[in-house]
């Protein structure tokens, strides 16, 4: 008897043990502060400056921000106080961060599920990802595989090429380059499958109008750390020094390192050791050089996560882009479809006026550099007051993405009136 009970005893241990080495985030807390004055300004930025224990979502800038932080458990004296003393204005938003993580794990398909039981009621492996990719171009004629570079850790970049006439513009779809924003991934498979099976007219118009080359994931070595290492890690796993990753959507060649980019290789923004200085870029901007003219991309979305924007260029500068009107109103028109689909109320507009300012970020680069005329960045669901952040729950992938597709859908048709797919050339009477 003394025997079973000491080898259930250890089974269990094991399976609370089983992956010791993973981080936890036990009784941190998720808060929401409210900036009013400049005192406050400058604690906060000397607080991200000196402590590795508050992780803040967005930089402290100015009074009248709303500002999320994460506080580890052993600062919640010392954050309780700072409130007292700054008259700080703020809400706790969630308790445990950890138990977020730990009820998110029955929505995950095991590693090796099989491509036929891909699905959008669970998150992803990035093998099973892969995997799914394979199946889809194997079962559609029309759809071919792309490797365009391999990681740091050496993955390959993986995506797909739905192309029905070479005459058409073409869509870049990126996906996944911040690791923990899981809803982006998801998201852009739910709407490849669609552009492949959808008997929607509008849908079916998207594949008969334009090509698409979409990208479920361009940093796999970040996103596989996710499931197996750190579920809030954002960057690559490049190592500098004792720190390591590089934030890959602040190393592209646009203001590089300036506005909201930090030099510091242990900050979740760290810019790299230089402009394009990770495989990941480095491989995203060779092919998009390569293949802007030569597939007529003349519209890119970048897809992230959470705070339910429509974005675009530019982030590091308050100068507007020359066809800052037309960029709205295509804008308002993803804002209006993803209202009508579910009711979510999205935000459009530059980058720099409606999140924060950002250097190096890839659709700044794609339109100042390549010439790429529609250039979005989403943040989908949930709201900026969120309380599980990149945790979004699974049920909601499966309406995330649609109202997603529901954005391309009038997005792509208010570009198309205002004429920037005709005649094989860019819009020119901006």
């Amino acid at each position: 008897m003394f025997l079973i009970a000491t080898l259930v005893a250890a089974a269990l241990l094991g399976s609370v043990t089983s992956t010791p080495n993973v981080a936890r985030y036990d009784n941190v807390r998720l808060y929401r502060f409210f900036i009013e004055t400049e005192e406050q300004v400058q604690m906060l930025q000397n607080l991200e400056s000196i402590s590795d224990s508050y992780a803040f979502m967005g930089h402290a800038r100015q009074v009248n921000q709303n500002l999320t932080v994460m506080v580890s458990a052993h600062k919640t004296a010392e954050i309780t106080e700072l409130m007292s003393r700054y008259r700080l204005q703020g809400t706790v938003l969630l308790y445990n961060m950890q138990a977020l993580i730990d009820d998110e794990q029955k929505w995950i398909m095991p590693k090796n599920t099989p491509p036929e039981d891909f699905n959008w009621s669970h998150y992803q492996h990035l093998d099973a990802i892969n995997r799914w990719l394979d199946w889809q171009v194997s079962r559609h004629s029309q759809l071919e595989l792309i490797e365009i570079g391999a990681s740091y850790e050496n993955r390959p970049l993986r995506g797909v090429k739905l192309f029905s006439n070479p005459a058409n513009s073409a869509v870049f779809v990126e996906c996944g380059i911040h690791a923990r924003e899981w809803i982006s991934p998801a998201s852009c498979t739910f709407i490849l499958n669609e552009l492949l099976t959808s008997g929607r007219p509008e849908v079916q118009g998207l594949t008969q109008n334009f090509n698409w080359i979409i990208f479920p994931v361009v940093n796999p070595d970040g996103y596989r750390y996710t499931f197996e290492g750190d579920r809030l890690w954002r960057k690559n796993t490049k190592p500098y020094g004792v720190c390591r990753g590089v934030d890959l959507n602040r190393n592209f060649g646009s203001d590089w390192n300036g506005p909201g980019a930090s030099s510091d290789p242990c900050r979740y923004d760290f810019a790299g050791g230089s402009e394009t200085s990770e495989p990941e870029t480095q491989a995203l901007v060779a092919f998009l050089r390569n293949g802007v003219d030569r597939y007529r991309i003349r519209t890119y979305f970048s897809i992230h996560s959470f705070s339910q924007l429509i974005m675009f260029p530019y982030g590091y500068t308050s100068e507007r882009v020359r066809n800052y009107d037309d960029l709205v109103a295509i804008g308002h028109e993803g804002v209006a479809a993803i209202k009508g689909k579910h009711g979510k109320k999205y935000v459009s507009g530059a980058l720099i006026e409606t999140i924060y300012p950002s250097s190096g970020g890839s659709s700044d680069w794609v339109y100042a550099e390549l010439d790429v005329p529609i250039s979005y960045t989403f943040e989908l669901r949930g709201a900026p007051d969120s309380n599980n952040m990149f945790l979004l729950p699974a049920d909601e992938i499966i309406p995330t993405a649609e109202e997603l597709l529901e954005a391309f859908i009038a997005m792509l048709q208010k570009a198309t009136q205002l004429g920037y797919y005709e005649n094989n050339s860019v819009k020119v009477d901006l």
